[in-house]
């Protein structure tokens, strides 16, 4: 799926899968070892709505920016 992921989260450091071959998208599980990938880490100061990408293609991980309708 390329749409993004839209949702809640709580302030927090987060770990996105740049990769694709996690289990638990849009975040990292380990799975990317071996693959030249690794997770991208942001950081939520406060509870807030995001779209996080999902087609890993997006120039601004880990949200998305639209590059999945190219």
């Amino acid at each position: 799926m390329n749409n993004p992921i839209v949702t809640e989260l709580n302030a927090g450091t987060y770990y996105w899968c740049s990769c694709g071959k996690t289990a638990t998208e849009p975040f990292c599980d380990g799975s990317h070892e071996k693959t030249g990938s690794g997770p991208v880490e942001f950081k939520i100061n406060a509870r807030e709505e995001v779209a996080l990408c999902n087609c890993q293609k997006s120039n601004k991980p880990p949200f998305c920016d639209g590059s999945h309708k190219k």
